[in-house]
């Protein structure tokens, strides 16, 4: 069911550009399944979302499926290493095309053989002949928009979206800066967690370390927190701090190569980030599986494909810490929305940017209210 218009219009009344007197989303945004069916068409619909790093479609034929809200996509390395991305079904009865990831000569459909070349372009389907004024040029697959990006590979649904590297400004020459070898690295781990809370829950708890003094002792000591600074612009927000100086105890550091812990954070749903250690790459995406579950996955790229006893020891304080951490305070924060004693809540910012403050978050909040707002205008403007 549609939301009402007025609904959709008193969501920003108590929201102040100021972060210092603003409120936050109203409570029904974490909760009504409602919410999220806009945000598929709106948020989902119409943002760049990471599909792969490079390394992964290094050969022609190459490819990885993809489930965007329900939309499922394609993407693969053609045969003169032109990237594409296509609708990943075929255009005789509707049926999905291609299952996972590998790599092929030709896109077949497993329902009645048709045959499409890497182009999207239709190659055969069995008997046309028997069918009358039929052209293969018809039959071409859809495609959509796709980039690389930072040596990832990016899809976005809109066919009038602007370019990532056009959208997000200044993020290509920091994340450069942290991580200039991020081009050569490998895929070599994931971990996966299904959460009970909303995808904004998540997201919000990611934006800002005025929690973690007193939800995550590790990591404090990881970071040196007294310069952690949170810088936002545009469609991003940076989470910038040096190792710790003292011994931590959330994982060994000595002699390492990365000395500085760097985090964007990418609208709407994913997390760029470079933890102190030997060289890695971490891609985090938080995608919604209804109003009040998440489904999160963290890639790790390291130079090897298979992460030595180091880089297991920093895979594992993530996974068995900080992640339970994490997730205990948004399945909380999921279940306090619910009752009738919270409504909104206000930011937390100070002056400085520091990391104890809450202005990434408002900033996320203002890129969902703005993506509202152009919803309601499209409605309002006949």
């Amino acid at each position: 069911m549609a939301l009402p218009l007025q609904e959709l219009v008193d969501l920003s009344t108590n929201f102040d550009d100021n972060p210092r007197l603003s409120y936050s989303l109203p409570a029904k945004a974490y909760l009504e399944q409602d919410y999220l069916d806009l945000e598929r068409e709106i948020v989902y619909g119409k943002s760049w979302q990471y599909v792969c790093h490079v390394g992964q479609l290094k050969s022609p034929g190459d490819y990885i499926t993809v489930d965007i809200q329900g939309q499922p996509i394609v993407v693969l390395l053609d045969r003169d290493r032109t990237l594409r991305a296509f609708y990943n079904v075929c255009l005789h009865r509707g049926h999905e095309l291609l299952s996972g990831t590998g790599n092929t000569k030709t896109i077949v459909c497993p329902y009645h053989a048709w045959c499409y070349k890497l182009d999207g372009n239709l190659m055969s389907a069995r008997y046309s002949d028997w069918m009358e004024d039929f052209d293969f040029a018809d039959f071409k697959l859809m495609a959509v928009q796709v980039e690389e990006f930072c040596s990832m590979v990016w899809v976005n649904l809109d066919p009038d979206a602007a370019s990532l590297a056009e959208q997000s400004g200044d993020l290509k020459n920091e994340i450069l800066g942290y991580a200039p070898d991020i081009a050569d690295l490998k895929h070599a781990h994931r971990l996966t967690y299904r959460i009970k809370a909303n995808w904004k829950s998540v997201v919000d708890n990611f934006l800002e370390c005025y929690h973690c003094a007193v939800a995550h002792k590790d990591f404090v000591s990881l970071v040196d927190m007294d310069n952690y600074l949170v810088t936002t612009q545009g469609i991003y927000s940076s989470h910038i701090a040096p190792a710790g100086k003292t011994e931590n105890s959330a994982y060994g550091v000595e002699n390492a190569a990365v000395q500085d812990h760097a985090v964007w954070w990418l609208w709407p749903n994913t997390c760029l980030l470079r933890y102190p250690g030997s060289p890695n790459w971490m891609v985090w995406r938080f995608i919604p599986v209804d109003a009040e579950t998440t489904a999160e996955t963290f890639d790790f790229f390291f130079e090897g494909d298979t992460p030595d006893a180091a880089q297991m020891e920093a895979i594992e304080y993530i996974d068995k810490v900080l992640q339970k951490e994490d997730i205990d305070i948004v399945e909380s924060v999921q279940r306090g929305m619910k009752t009738p004693a919270y409504n909104q809540g206000r930011f937390v910012c100070n002056l400085n940017g520091l990391g104890e403050s809450e202005h990434a978050v408002h900033h996320f909040h203002s890129l969902y209210l703005k993506a509202i707002e152009g919803h309601i205008a499209t409605l309002t403007k006949d």
